[in-house]
């Protein structure tokens, strides 16, 4: 039976999990509404369903994994039921950044101002090969988990544990460099994407200093149409890149876990903090998108008058 202090972590984990799940879900629903709608998606609309989706199963697997380390241990110490779990963890994790990085780059081929032919080649060919290269993340993403699902080490799951209970076992010392080395790879493969994103930011705030000086050469105000897209899409970027180091440190801190002495309230720890980027980054890409801000005040609405009429 789980203690206090678990039992607390757990029931904060259900509810950060509820909360991501209300966001992307209601982020799929609407695009998806408005697909059958007009019988056709927008770019933009395609990626923030993928991503919602990618999202809720990752939210998913987190809070699985967290349930299952304090509720069934026995099932947490045995290795063919928890690769399927850490498959999926990998795979969604890959997604979820791959996806976002998406957005990133789309947001700067879409808004940032620049002349330059390959520039310029790219923004006009992204609405017709985003489907290929979210497709491509999703390839690329169970390319890198297949291996992992077969390499990972049995023994970590029984000394996360067990290892503060009882001393190392031999076998749990050897494969600490090989288990070790494996987790700090995996972390390093989404380096890649987030330094993407993060390219992009750089750009879209040289995009964004360009034309508010251009501007001012003008005589013009700096709050038009252009500039608010800009900012829009930095704050969508930035609020990106910030969950991800602090979802990033979670990860480190939950499969680092193997080495530290309280193993088991540090993967919780970790899981907590890694629910807070799948589940709070989705508020922000709804009220940084025109027709989702809409949609969620109509919602509010909607639920305002119902309670008002059960009032009276």
């Amino acid at each position: 039976m789980p203690d206090k202090l678990e039992s607390t972590l757990m029931l904060i984990a259900a509810g950060e999990f509820s909360v991501g799940i209300l966001g992307n879900a209601f982020i799929g629903l609407v695009n998806c509404m408005d697909w059958v709608k007009n019988k056709k998606i927008f770019s933009i609309d395609l990626i923030l369903t993928s991503l919602a989706i990618s999202r809720i199963c990752l939210l998913s697997i987190i809070l699985l994994d967290c349930f299952i380390l304090v509720l069934y241990p026995d099932v947490y110490t045995s290795g063919k039921q928890m690769r399927i779990v850490d498959f999926f963890w990998t795979l969604t994790n890959h997604l979820s950044v791959w996806f976002a990085t998406c957005l990133s780059i789309f947001y700067f081929l879409k808004i940032a101002k620049f002349f330059h032919p390959r520039f310029l080649w790219m923004k006009w060919k992204i609405d017709r090969v985003i489907l290929r290269i979210l497709l491509g993340c999703v390839a690329l993403s169970v390319f890198i988990s297949l291996p992992f699902a077969g390499n990972l080490d049995d023994d970590f799951r029984h000394c996360v544990k067990k290892k503060w209970k009882t001393n190392l076992t031999w076998r749990c010392r050897i494969n600490k460099t090989q288990y070790s080395s494996t987790k700090i790879f995996l972390n390093l493969l989404t380096l890649f994407p987030f330094s993407v994103s993060l390219i992009s930011f750089l750009l879209l705030i040289f995009s964004l200093w360009r034309h508010i000086r251009q501007m001012q050469l003008n005589a013009t105000g700096c709050r038009d149409p252009s500039t608010e897209a800009h900012v829009g899409a930095l704050k969508a970027v930035i609020s990106f890149l910030l969950l991800f180091a602090a979802y990033h440190l979670a990860f480190l801190i939950a499969t680092s876990s193997y080495f530290m002495p309280e193993s088991e309230l540090a993967v919780i720890f970790g899981e907590l903090v890694a629910l807070i980027c799948p589940s709070s980054h989705s508020f922000i890409l709804i009220l940084g998108n025109n027709k989702l801000r809409q949609a969620s005040l109509r919602g509010l609405w909607k639920v305002k008058y119902i309670l008002k009429r059960r009032k009276f």
